[in-house]
């Protein structure tokens, strides 16, 4: 016998979008609520009826919300067979209105903060089913106290400190092991980032070792789980118990959870040496998980271009840079975002500027600003614009020495574009440029500075550079994305340390004195 109907999860999801309709996006992104879809929660479930013993169901969810996950819990198991259920909710209204929606079943719904509670001493208090949606707040919307008290609770639970740019659903996650009785089952809604960042690392150490991981499902990156948020989802099931050494973790990609269009097995121990839990299911299996040999990171030194904090006042256009009478000795030449551009080579005119239909200038200057007044008095007049825009109180330029002047980044005959989406004919998301320009960038490109003699290689002979250009264009699409990591409706981004441990092999088979 079910006690959920249909009427009763449709007062369930209507509640939910009145409360959805008093925050602002503003708050969801803050607080980092988002609804998980009715469909997806009856999945969720599902899955775990395949996983779960025979015995009654101590059920925990550490962020109830509405109570997507306990709707679906009381569709799929009898009541007889659910001994308790207990959620956290941190929000008052939602959690209020909640209680008032589940009075008639054996819910106990805590209005609390899950991470200030204190699980239960005994296995017996614990729950053998947890499930959950964590809340989705970034590191930044968390204090600095906040990040130490939620680190030394995970440590003390775990083991385990976290690092300071971890979400709060990675707290959540490693929290919760408190909480869980042996054998407890448990499966986590949470952003696929964790399978790539770096922070996500501590993540995957504990499902390796404190846990048996069971399956890890990523949804495709296009096909967000969210509205109003652009962060690609998986769910990740895991047991309390240590993993033996021969055990194996099923791999899922895209598609649904009951039917995914990839499958793949992988040992717990394979695990331990993968970098990037993404490349399991992604790249086609002619593709080695650990690429050995020469990497980019050998031959050129990779930096993310400059951050102005302000380009709209420090990067001008020719037409400004005579109306304000600027300069030219402050101005430099800087290359448009790559959406302005089509091209992959650009030419530089007799200044060494970019011959581009959109021609662009930043604004630098390392003079004090008494040298700048009675000198210069028409670049006085235009960075006092910007004092009154209130340009020199931003983040960036308020923590500079002088905040109209620009971080260094010299002129690069390589670059690469930082970020992107992939088309409709397959193309890289990702443009390697050839810049005969003396152009620097922003940080809307990663630049690639030859190391030792490859520049004067280079410079020496433009046809070695040119092969160089072109190999990188070659580099197949598989290999960067893997790298790189992916946010939701298929945004791909390269960080300078994963675009460095991409393959060179191919790049030292056409410079003989570097094949050593």
């Amino acid at each position: 016998m079910m006690i959920v109907n249909k009427t009763q999860e449709l007062a369930r999801i209507n509640l939910q979008n009145k409360l959805d309709a008093t925050k602002t996006q503003a708050e969801k992104n803050q607080f980092g609520q988002f609804a998980t879809p009715t469909e997806l929660a009856k999945d969720i479930l599902q899955y775990c009826i395949k996983l779960l013993p025979k015995q009654k169901i101590r059920f925990l969810d550490p962020a109830f919300g509405t109570g997507a996950f306990y709707s679906a819990l009381l569709n799929l198991f009898p009541i007889s067979e659910i001994d308790e259920a207990i959620g956290y909710e941190i929000d008052p209204h939602c959690g209020q209105e909640a209680s008032q929606l589940w009075s008639q079943t054996k819910l106990k719904l805590n209005i609390a903060d899950f991470t200030t509670c204190i699980p239960p001493k005994f296995d017996a208090a614990k729950a053998n089913l947890i499930i959950c949606n964590p809340p989705y707040t970034r590191h930044h919307h968390l204090t600095k106290d906040e990040k130490l008290r939620l680190q030394n609770l995970t440590e003390k639970i775990t083991g385990i400190k976290l690092s300071k740019l971890a979400g709060i659903y990675c707290h959540f996650l490693l929290l919760s092991h408190g909480w869980m009785a042996k054998n407890c089952l448990a499966a986590w809604l949470i952003p696929s980032g964790f399978m790539d960042v770096n922070y996500g690392q501590q993540i995957r150490d504990y499902l390796l070792t404190q846990v048996t991981l069971l399956r890890v499902h990523s949804f495709e990156p296009k096909d967000m789980q969210f509205k109003n948020v652009l962060v690609s989802s998986s769910v990740v099931w895991f047991r309390n118990k240590i993993p033996s050494d021969n055990h194996q973790v099923e791999f899922t990609y895209s598609g649904s959870l009951t039917k995914p269009k990839k499958s793949k097995l992988i040992s717990v121990a394979a695990l331990k040496n993968v970098n990037k839990w993404t490349n399991i299911y992604k790249l086609d299996s002619s593709i080695k998980i650990d690429i050995q040999g020469v990497k980019l990171s050998e031959l050129f030194t990779i930096k993310r271009g400059l951050a102005t904090g302000a380009n709209d006042f420090f990067i001008l256009t020719p037409e400004q840079i005579s109306k304000y009478q600027l300069p030219l000795q402050f101005l430099t030449p800087i290359l448009p975002s790559p959406r302005y551009f089509s091209v992959d080579e650009i030419e530089a005119d007799a200044l060494g500027n970019p011959i581009l239909e959109r021609q662009l200038f930043l604004l630098s200057c390392d003079l004090s600003k008494n040298e700048i007044q009675f000198q210069y008095p028409s670049l006085w007049q235009y960075l006092q614009m910007g004092i009154k825009k209130g340009i020199s109180n931003r983040y960036l330029c308020k923590h500079r020495r002088l905040w109209y002047q620009q971080e260094y980044r010299k002129s690069s005959a390589l670059v690469c574009t930082y970020m992107g989406r992939q088309d409709g004919l397959k193309r890289t998301p990702f443009r390697f440029i050839l810049n005969h320009s003396q152009a620097t960038v922003t940080n809307v490109y990663l630049i690639l500075y030859p190391k030792f003699e490859l520049e004067d290689i280079f410079k020496k002979n433009p046809d070695i550079l040119r092969n160089v250009w072109q190999i990188l264009n070659q580099i197949s699409l598989d290999i960067l994305i893997s790298e790189g990591r992916v946010y939701g409706g298929g945004l791909h981004k390269l960080e300078p340390r994963e675009l460095g441990n991409v393959p060179a092999d191919k790049i030292i088979e056409i410079i003989p004195s570097f094949k050593s």
